[in-house]
């Protein structure tokens, strides 16, 4: 007998099967390498499958006990790295099956599947996986908001300019900045906490598309498996990969953020800026020129956004136009959720060590500061004294003109020159030419002066449960 018919007869779907496989469509066909990872998973929902045709006098407890210390058997062998993996093993379903039937015998393992259909079972697999680790991922996103946080506390007294156009716009705290990718990441931890809640439910016990003829408990299924609810149409149930795609579009509005972060910090860590220095940890060098210190860690999280994009953008190709319910084709969104699990996870750590250890340098982030960033305190100076803001703007932008004519930084104009602009300006415009006094003049809610600055630290600690 040929290889590939023997494999096809063994397969758990292969008795109407009567010739062989190509050994590369075996090789094509088979998910163990990756969905291997899931064997914890795919274990736990056995059991309580079992334990529901227990319930509903499919099996009887003899038989019950039996598959429930086979699998304890094999879970330990695929913890330990000592689970022989054998030809026919097409996918983790597929041999802990077989696994079972080996050491319990194949007249009770062979009840194991009854009313059940892998494509319920990889989606419980799936959502029970993804489940922890997205908690975990939590843990590591709540981590970088606290080092965020604790940084924007410490560090409050610190100046440096705030950019639009990758220009010099307005004096802000370096906190504030802190504060601005932290609120960001908080708005994905809310997202996340609304994604884990719709993946927390449970297809177990739909059966292929149509259902279960045995008349499981479904709910008690999913208590057993700490699901939070069920998926209440079996043909949806099967085929629906929402789940995966929302934690694909989640993690990816997440490393678009990252990577922006990560830009600035690349930024403001290069000799030019000089704001901030990268500990060796997380840093690299040249092969060739010795005086080179790169920003490795943060030029990776920035590439690795592109990675994360395209797992999403690669599923939503592989399943927009597939017929209902279940295709061969929802395979292909293990793999890339796999994949984008490790990465988001990875660089959230990695992020977190970054700032966690980088230094900055106050003195080089207020020497970047410029009298020009200030043209806008001469108009707001104006507006107290009841000019419009428009006329006010136009005379700021005459104090910015002279100075550019007479070249010299506005700070060095004389009053005498500022009130041979406009008559309203009194011997305390001087005052608007103070970097400090600028910041704390900023003191409404979400602003970067002190007062704002605290108020932000108090709701991020809030909203983390600090």
């Amino acid at each position: 007998m040929a290889t590939g018919q023997k494999v096809a007869e063994n397969m758990l779907w292969g008795g109407r099967f009567t010739q062989g496989l190509d050994p590369l469509m075996v090789k094509y066909n088979n998910s163990l390498p990756f969905d291997r990872l899931f064997y914890a998973q795919d274990i736990a929902g056995s059991i309580a499958f079992a334990r529901a045709n227990l319930n509903g006098g499919i099996l009887t407890k003899e038989e019950f006990a039996k598959i429930e210390q086979g699998f304890a058997q094999i879970k330990e062998e695929w913890r330990t790295d000592s689970f022989v993996i054998q030809e026919n093993d097409e996918d983790i379903h597929t041999a802990n099956e077989r696994r079972l039937s080996e050491i319990i015998g194949k007249e009770i393992g062979g009840k194991l599947h009854t009313g059940r259909s892998r494509n319920e079972q990889v989606a419980t697999d799936m959502r029970l996986w993804l489940r922890e680790e997205l908690k975990q991922i939590e843990v590591w996103l709540q981590d970088l908001i606290k080092v965020s946080v604790g940084r924007a506390e410490a560090e409050l007294d610190v100046l440096m300019p705030g950019y639009t156009h990758l220009q010099k716009a307005q004096p802000v705290r370096w906190s504030h900045w802190l504060l601005s990718h932290a609120t960001a990441f908080s708005f994905e931890l809310e997202r996340l906490r609304e994604v884990i809640k719709r993946v927390n439910r449970s297809p177990l016990g739909c059966g292929a598309l149509a259902g279960n003829p045995f008349k499981i408990d479904r709910e008690a299924m999913a208590k057993e498996l700490g699901f939070e609810g069920l998926l209440y149409n079996s043909m949806n149930a099967v085929a629906d990969r929402d789940f995966v795609f929302e934690t694909l579009q989640w993690g990816s509005s997440l490393m678009l953020k990252i990577s922006r972060w990560a830009e600035d910090l690349i930024i403001y860590s290069c000799l030019e800026f000089g704001f901030v220095r990268l500990s060796d940890a997380y840093s690299t060098g040249s092969s060739l020129m010795p005086q080179k210190k790169n920003a490795d860690s943060l030029e990776l999280l920035r590439g690795k956004s592109g990675r994360a994009f395209g797992h999403m953008a690669g599923l939503y190709c592989t399943i927009k136009g597939l017929p209902t319910t279940y295709n061969k084709d929802l395979q292909e969104s293990v793999e890339p959720l796999i994949d984008h699990i490790r990465t988001v996870g990875d660089s959230l750590q990695i992020a977190t060590g970054v700032l966690s250890t980088l230094t900055i340098n106050a003195d080089k982030m207020f020497a970047a500061l410029a009298p020009e960033m200030l043209a806008t305190e001469f108009a707001d100076y104006l507006v107290r004294k009841g000019v419009p803001f428009r006329e006010g703007h136009h005379i700021s932008g005459r104090v910015v003109a002279l100075a550019e004519d007479k070249g010299v930084p506005m700070d060095k104009l004389s009053l005498e020159q500022l009130k041979g602009i406009d008559s309203r300006f009194g011997d305390d415009v001087i005052t608007c030419l103070d970097y400090e006094r600028a910041v704390e003049l900023k003191d409404a809610s979400g602003g970067t002066s002190k007062s704002a600055v605290k108020e932000q630290i108090e709701i991020l600690k809030k909203q983390l449960g600090a």
